[in-house]
């Protein structure tokens, strides 16, 4: 039997052996339930194959979209410098929204000593604690958890052979599979197979304990290098790959947003950009994916293994997206859906199958989500929302009248379902996107008169949500 058939029939069974239980609703299975949190690195939200990407081979995670439920605008709210990863995984562990943990990011001594850590309430709450993976928060994951190992940086090492590429189809130097370049390939495996074979043996570790387990299993994949093996970069073909129908070969307003030539992520590929260097990069991209995905089929196995996987919920989501060709973007630093916006999955007992929300919410609702299923009362401090109750009504509206987003002092943004205002305020420069009639945000409509009422209402309710997030930069010319 294939591979992914296997895991088909491994999910389906995970979910007639919670039957018997479905009655009992979302958040009340019998004893404390599991908790893994699988965590992936500038992953997009249309980069699962059952999310509606027919290009990219993702049966694992395809197997958790079909047996879970889906939110299908999940965001991250932004950050306060380049490495946008740092402020999601500082909100996701903290609970805070995005300028309170920059100032307590100064100084997490008085946090912990409240126990204000996700994990820090999870074990206070009974939970053995695990962690692998990538941590890039300013504090010790060794002091938060019970058991952490294998805890990576923000990226891993790269070599010069990963920049500036490719310069055309002749220019092969560096290749995804090469284990000489280091980066993910550094210390003799792979980062992404590492991350697996701790999470294999925790759940082994747990699977001799009574006591419930929460998992934060950190891949520091897809993002750059973006390396895989051989086999799964073959399986892509570069002239086969989609070129993004937003690409053009340079964002005209790149500089004054902060994404330049100074900017680490887009000195990946050439300016200005090439259909086939975007493609290049998208191919690897994916290869990426596909083997992170491989190895979420062993972390599912290991689970059904261990005798836990009727009590155990699953999340899957990302720190934030990735632009990688899109509007004449690399990386991630935009408030474009394709930077912002990741896949966020929820699975386990009692959770509807096959279903999605198209609710606005933010990828950190998931720690609130956590502490409900595991009967902890959210702390003060926690600005995030359990998305349980959108889970059992798909009617209900979101908690978020509107998505904020920011990203230094160079881009503000709000969004509702049907319009997003992206300011630039180097250059005081607003745009506008119809989001019903322009999801690829191609077509700027703020200059039209019709569009008036809109902005006006967006520009308020920007400054507005600006001071409700102690966000200091003003924007009062905008009024």
């Amino acid at each position: 039997m294939k591979r992914s058939g296997f895991l088909i029939l491994l999910l389906s069974a995970l979910v007639l052996s919670t039957a018997g239980r479905r009655r009992e609703g979302p958040g009340k299975p019998a004893g404390k339930p599991n908790i893994i949190i699988i965590f992936t690195d500038d992953q997009r939200y249309n980069t699962v194959h059952a999310l509606g990407n027919d290009q990219v081979i993702t049966p694992n995670l395809d197997g958790l979209v079909h047996h879970g439920t889906v939110f299908t605008h999940a965001f991250n709210m932004g950050a306060w410098h380049g490495a946008v990863c740092v402020a999601s995984r500082a909100m996701l562990l903290t609970g805070m929204s995005v300028w309170d943990v920059k100032n307590q990011e100064k100084d997490y001594a008085p946090l912990i000593a409240r126990q204000g850590f996700w994990p820090q309430q999870m074990k206070n709450a009974g939970y053995e604690t695990y962690m692998t993976g990538k941590w890039h928060v300013a504090t010790d994951a060794t002091k938060l958890f019970d058991h952490a190992r294998n805890i990576r940086p923000g990226m891993a090492d790269q070599t010069p052979q990963g920049y500036n590429r490719p310069q055309s189809p002749t220019d092969t130097l560096w290749q995804p599979w090469k284990e000489e370049y280091g980066g993910f390939w550094q210390g003799g495996k792979h980062w992404s197979q590492v991350v697996a074979d701790d999470a294999v043996d925790y759940l082994t570790d747990a699977s001799r304990k009574d006591k419930p387990f929460f998992m934060y299993l950190a891949f520091n994949a897809p993002h750059d290098p973006r390396q895989a093996p051989k086999r799964w970069v073959d399986r892509y073909p570069v002239n086969k790959i989609i070129v993004p129908e937003s690409f053009v070969a340079e964002y005209p307003y790149k500089d004054e947003m902060g994404c330049g030539k100074d900017l680490r992520d887009e000195q990946l590929a050439p300016f200005p950009r090439t259909k086939y260097a975007v493609q290049k990069h998208i191919q690897e991209y994916y290869a990426s994916i596909s083997y992170m995905d491989e190895q979420v089929g062993r972390i599912l196995e290991a689970l059904k293994k261990s005798g836990k996987a009727e009590n155990t919920y699953i999340f899957f989501t990302a720190d934030h997206g990735l632009a990688i060709g899109h509007n004449g973007l690399l990386g991630k630093q935009s408030m474009f859906d394709h930077s912002v916006r990741p896949p966020l999955v929820v699975s386990g007992p009692g959770i509807p199958q096959g279903q999605r929300r198209d609710q606005n919410v933010y990828l950190q609702d998931v720690m609130a989500t956590s502490y409900e299923l595991a009967g902890v009362s959210k702390p003060s401090h926690v600005f995030f929302n359990s998305l349980l109750p959108i889970v059992r009504d798909r009617q209900l509206k979101s908690p978020y009248e509107d998505i904020y987003g920011c990203y230094m002092d160079l881009q503000r943004m709000i969004r509702t379902d049907r319009y997003k205002l992206i300011v630039y305020p180097k250059t005081s420069r607003v745009l506008l996107f119809d989001l019903k009639k322009d999801p690829l945000e191609m077509h700027d409509i703020a200059n039209q008169p019709a569009s008036k009422p809109v902005l006006d209402n967006l520009k308020k309710r920007l400054i507005q949500r600006q001071k409700a997030m102690h966000d200091e930069l003003s924007l009062s010319w905008l009024m």
